[in-house]
């Protein structure tokens, strides 16, 4: 674990009540579970001074223009309109990006000397690698498909750190192999592993708010669970599936690590129609809750990117400054 001061690590971890959290049945880690728990003490990462809102674009948007998708070919790729990283860069600074999101899933040739010539297209085109994110599942009990899914984060952290990237996204995942309960203790164990590995390179993980978690209720006390000042939260403004996503985007502001936003809410609970995002509203929810970092838009939507990413980059661009 990464060394530090002790009253620092103390305040920062919670450390007093890992024991009897680990000793507790998680039963999905429950909000009232967290609130009772000594390891709540975690408040979230202390930041000093203003917020600072950092727009970048993640690479995800341009997904159907990527001609290799988790090492796969991309078939929907149109006919002479392919991309790669360098030209996904391009764009972000050609709209004003600071940084760029460089998801995992679009890279072609994962050596080393191609990571180091991305990085150094970045550097030239004064953008910055704000991170990237990989399709991970904690979720698996122990054994060879437990070991692989580990094995291939630190990989993709080694690979970050070549890149320049300061955070990596993860996923709890989701798995019939075993109860809910018993998977969400072995992601809290594999975050931890991963975490320690990440902070020796300098390196954030952020567990997002994806698949089987749905809820701040359910995100936060695995987060608070932890023991790495190396985990947080990948808050993706989009996948919160309860009656107030607003709130939950709210209460995980203190924990993030990095956030994404889409142009609509699209994880309504009970099939309620998806309803369009308030730029503005989530914007001030991050300079509220004091967040220091980067915001990448994440765009999913039906209209084409390449025309609706430059306005949508604008919108967003205009509200983080508000």
């Amino acid at each position: 674990m990464v060394s530090l001061p002790g009253a620092t690590r103390r305040e920062f971890l919670g450390l007093a009540g890992w024991a009897a959290l680990a000793a507790l049945p998680v039963a999905r880690l429950s909000a009232g579970a967290a609130a009772g728990s000594p390891s709540a003490a975690r408040a979230g990462f202390a930041r000093t001074g203003a917020p600072r809102l950092r727009l970048s674009l993640a690479a995800y948007s341009f997904r159907d223009y990527f001609p290799i998708v988790r090492g796969r070919p991309n078939a929907r790729v149109p006919a002479g309109r392919a991309i790669d990283l360098a030209r996904f860069v391009d764009v972000c600074a050609e709209h004003g990006c600071e940084g760029a999101e460089l998801t995992s899933y679009f890279v072609a040739d994962e050596g080393d000397a191609a990571a180091i010539a991305l990085r150094r297209h970045c550097f030239l085109r004064g953008v910055s690698v704000s991170g990237t994110a990989i399709g991970n599942n904690f979720s698996h009990p122990a054994g060879p498909r437990r070991e692989a899914e580990i094995a291939q984060t630190k990989r993709w952290i080694d690979w970050a750190a070549l890149l320049g990237a300061p955070h990596v996204r993860v996923f709890a995942g989701v798995t019939s192999e075993q109860s809910r309960e018993a998977a969400d203790r072995d992601v809290i164990s594999a975050l931890e592993e991963c975490g320690e590995y990440a902070g020796r390179r300098g390196i954030f993980l952020g567990l997002e708010n994806h698949d089987s978690i749905g809820s701040a209720s359910t995100l936060l006390p695995m987060v608070r669970a932890v023991r790495s000042p190396w985990v947080g939260v990948n808050l993706d403004s989009g996948n919160f599936r309860t009656d107030d996503p607003y709130r939950d985007f709210a209460e995980c502001v203190p924990y993030a690590v990095n956030v994404q936003i889409k142009t609509d809410l699209t994880h309504a609970r009970n099939g309620a129609a998806a309803r369009p995002a308030d730029f503005r509203r989530l914007a001030r929810l991050l300079r509220d809750g004091g967040y220091q970092g980067w915001v990448a838009l994440e765009y999913e939507s039906s209209e084409d990117p390449w025309t609706a990413v430059p306005r949508l980059l604008g919108e967003l661009g205009q509200a983080l400054r508000a």
